[in-house]
């Protein structure tokens, strides 16, 4: 059958590609946005992208801040445990020609005397107010009178033992046994009373003193990785929570906020 004359084919209407359309959406986009960084400029307005963390300040954070990023674990067994494996008594590691434990003497006591030719070394006597107790107690070297002030391991070697040091080397121990950060002179008696315990179990019994006692131990657990009891935790967000702006001591690794 021969088509008639008056038929046409029709023509499709013709449909823009969809990369086409996109550089029209992406134009638009950047005409906005133009547009809104001049009425920025105009006004003193600015805008920052919501994807974009902030970057660190570097500032430390808070002892209460930093309990989290303990990581919380049982205690290991005592098993093999011997005060010689952080080293042989106190040692001179920061080569001052000083033994550790007068090094800590010479900070913490006031009104100190030394022994002549030790090169203001070995103390004689002094006096230390006591952070546990707030008690003053007068230090006189001798057999019988130096026990009552000792230098206390915050963290102690047992309880470092049994939360990882276990799997460090010689140096690492000698040098976390020896570590001003985690030393402090305080009353003899009450140091034997404390033993290993963690925050979990001891105190000092003065109460204003408790924050700051507890963020060292938070901080020497955070700088060497030791890992904390549920327990232990639970007992360090409890006293901390009571001043959450405690920051960490002096020495300490500090993380970023």
């Amino acid at each position: 059958m021969t088509p008639s004359p008056h038929r046409t084919r029709a023509v499709p209407r013709r449909r823009g590609s969809a990369s086409h359309r996109t550089g029209i959406l992406r134009l638009l986009a950047l005409v906005g946005l133009a547009g809104l960084l001049l009425l920025g400029a105009a006004t003193g307005l600015t805008t920052t992208s919501p994807t974009t963390a902030p970057a660190p300040t570097g500032a430390p954070q808070s002892a209460l801040a930093t309990v989290p990023l303990l990581e919380v674990k049982g205690r290991a067994p005592k098993t093999g445990y011997s005060r010689d494996l952080f080293g042989n008594g106190w040692v001179d590691v920061d080569r001052n020609g000083c033994d550790t434990r007068n090094d800590v003497l010479g900070r913490d006591l006031t009104d100190r005397t030394y022994k002549p030719g030790t090169g203001d070394c070995l103390v004689l006597s002094g006096t230390l107010v006591d952070p546990y107790s707030a008690s003053t107690i007068s230090f006189v070297r001798g057999q019988a009178t130096s026990a009552a002030v000792q230098v206390d391991h915050v963290v102690a070697l047992s309880d470092a033992w049994q939360k990882g040091a276990q799997a460090w080397d010689e140096p690492t121990r000698v040098a976390f046994a020896n570590d001003p950060m985690n030393l402090l002179a305080v009353d003899g008696p009450l140091n034997a009373q404390k033993g290993d315990a963690d925050t979990a179990t001891w105190l000092p019994p003065h109460r204003p003193y408790r924050c700051a006692y507890v963020a060292r131990q938070v901080a020497v657990k955070h700088t060497y990785g030791l890992w904390v009891t549920d327990a232990e935790r639970a007992a360090m967000v409890r006293v901390l929570t009571t001043c959450p702006d405690q920051a960490l001591p002096d020495g300490s690794d500090l993380p970023p906020r």
